[in-house]
């Protein structure tokens, strides 16, 4: 490949800085283009390779005139940079002035006369009823690779979630109703872990009907969960990348519950733990992933290519890719073919096409452990 094309869309972009000077999205976006796309040339040259042309259709939309008229002023030197200093990257600005679920259509109509199938949309939104979820399936459905990332305040969407809002309400279970309510009470301090545990199920319930990859995970505040950062994605490939890159950044998200195949699957009153991907966090996720790799291939059939256990497995995972790997490799029970017939002896060798399996002699604490599941 020697040209990539990527269309990039803030549907809340503000005016681009803060008073402190710190970029807002739209100029991270660009700076982090700019930054990357050196990145990729400077190794594309160290492997003989022609560099890489990256083409960027950059769509920014605020409801305020006056934010967007800030924003063009304060992107200006950016892109400026961006065409002066690389030859190898081409950033097209277009600004929008409207809601943004006013806009998607126009938004969408320029996206296609663009043919751009890579589509990023970043939804930073004040509240939580900005963005419903017909816009998000929307979004994952027109285009073959589309990713989202939303932002929204967590009690907002709990108070939007609940069955007084009329004709918006979203069909609850009594009890759930009843968690709802525990949750928004006055005197329940937003720092409780329990409190995090139960609002992610409720998040992560409701949004997974949007798409396959779905990340219900808390922007980390030690002052109170007030926050989500939501990954949709309809490739597993993009939630593997996205959960490696949380742990590359570690502590800026947080998960309340299991740390292994099923994140969600969990009983507060047992399992008090708290995921902030950081070194402790992936040493208590390995614990988890050695058992729960080979009971979900045994519940297959003993044997699952793995490009299945990845498209199953990341729909429910915070786990990052090389944990994952390592902890197939060390099992006992488990073992790799490749795609010629043979086995695969390191974590970084596994591929797409490769096959998992269950080893014919399997291990006591493997046989010993699946008999008390099903018991």
């Amino acid at each position: 490949m020697e040209k990539f094309r990527v269309a990039i869309v803030d549907g809340f972009s503000g005016a681009g800085l803060y008073q402190c000077g710190s970029y807002g999205s739209p100029l991270i976006f660009v700076d982090v283009l700019i930054d990357t796309t050196n990145e990729i040339n400077v190794y594309r040259v160290s492997q003989n390779l022609r560099p890489i042309q990256i083409e960027c259709l950059l769509l920014l939309n605020d409801d305020d005139p006056l934010v967007i008229k800030m924003l063009r002023q304060n992107i200006a030197p950016l892109l400026v940079k961006a065409e002066e200093n690389n030859q190898y990257i081409h950033i097209q600005p277009e600004f929008f002035n409207n809601a943004f679920e006013a806009v998607y259509p126009e938004i969408k109509n320029r996206l296609r006369s663009a043919k751009c199938r890579n589509v990023f949309f970043n939804l930073d939104q004040c509240g939580y009823s900005n963005v419903t979820t017909n816009v998000i399936r929307d979004i994952i459905s027109s285009w073959s690779s589309a990713e989202v990332l939303l932002t929204f305040v967590i009690t907002s969407m709990l108070t939007y979630l609940s069955p007084e809002k009329g004709a918006t309400r979203v069909p609850l279970e009594p009890e759930v109703k009843k968690k709802i309510d525990a949750l928004l009470d006055d005197n329940n301090p937003l720092g409780k872990n329990e409190w995090l545990g139960e609002a992610e199920k409720i998040a992560f319930n409701y949004l997974k009907s949007c798409v396959t990859f779905v990340s219900p995970f808390s922007i980390n505040n030690p002052n109170g969960w007030r926050y989500w950062l939501m990954h949709f994605a309809n490739s597993y490939r993009a939630r593997q990348v996205y959960n490696n890159i949380l742990h590359q950044e570690k502590g800026s998200q947080a998960h309340f519950g299991r740390s292994g195949l099923h994140m969600l699957s969990y009983d507060p009153q047992d399992e008090i733990n708290l995921y902030l991907f950081d070194d402790n966090s992936r040493e208590f996720a390995k614990k988890s992933l050695y058992d729960d790799i080979p009971r979900f291939v045994a519940e297959s059939g003993d044997i699952l290519p793995m490009e299945e256990f990845y498209a199953a497995a990341y729909s429910g995972t915070p786990a990052h890719s090389d944990d994952i790997h390592e902890m197939i490799i060390e099992n006992p029970d488990m073992e790799v073919i490749t795609a010629t017939g043979g086995k695969r002896k390191k974590p970084n060798t596994i591929k797409a096409d490769d096959t998992l399996k269950i080893t014919s002699q399997k291990s006591m604490f493997f046989m010993f452990s699946n008999l008390s599941e099903k018991k």
